[in-house]
């Protein structure tokens, strides 16, 4: 099982008082498959995402990543497992405006090495359709192949497990259905992809589609989240 989170428990501290987000999630993600989450928005789906990949520390629970529990280790020792099995990719992609596309995705390369890293990095470019763009900056950049930029560097160093939050929400028909087919062969090749989503679209390729509701994960029916 590449992702497990037993009994998640998260809240918030604002003004009004606490808030609620996640009340005892069980979430199991295993190799070879894509499960999305959907809920409206503050339903939790980021934040759920964001303790899967041991950005944020659950208040209670526990959160196994190929068979280690994230919330046992120090600070370092999340972000050196993260390096080493987690790829995240997000909406708003945050590459860095004065890299090159090449450079943009060989971004993980500084902090762990780059051993054979500069040649995968163009093996994905290719592969993504961006070889013609590795000396451009984002700026020149369509939406699409901003994102498959932010892709391919999440898949630079092959991660076990790849989180995914709501990638294709500034993409049109054609784009999304482009990024979800990298997922899909991503999970093909063994990887276990966790997405979170608004999108129908983006949706409909998981094996496993569940909602966040009141603090809890529900079978997904398909229709628009409830607010």
């Amino acid at each position: 099982m590449t992702l497990r989170m037993q009994q998640i428990t998260k809240t918030f501290h604002a003004p009004g008082g606490a808030l609620p987000v996640l009340c005892g999630i069980d979430l199991a993600v295993p190799a070879g498959s894509i499960t999305a989450i959907r809920g409206a928005s503050g339903s939790g789906k980021t934040t759920l995402l964001l303790i899967a990949g041991g950005l944020l520390q659950p208040d209670g629970g526990s959160v196994l990543v190929a068979g280690e529990d994230l919330s046992a280790l120090s600070s370092a020792g999340r972000a050196a497992r993260r390096a080493a099995s987690i790829g995240c990719v997000f909406q708003q992609f945050h590459l860095l405006p004065y890299l090159t596309v090449l450079d943009n995705i060989l971004v993980p390369a500084l902090t762990t090495g780059s051993a054979g890293l500069p040649m995968r990095a163009r093996e994905l470019a290719e592969r993504f359709g961006l070889t013609a763009r590795l000396a451009h900056r984002p700026a020149a950049l369509s939406t699409g192949e901003r994102q498959r930029v932010a892709l391919a560097r999440a898949l630079l160093r092959q991660p076990a497990l790849l989180l995914a939050d709501e990638p294709t929400g500034n993409l049109d028909q054609d784009n999304t259905e482009g990024v979800m087919r990298h997922l899909v062969e991503f999970a093909a090749a063994g990887g276990a992809v966790l997405l979170a989503t608004h999108d129908p679209r983006a949706a409909r390729f998981a094996g496993q589609r569940l909602q966040v509701q009141q603090g809890r994960l529900v079978p997904d029916p398909g229709k628009e989240p409830q607010p």
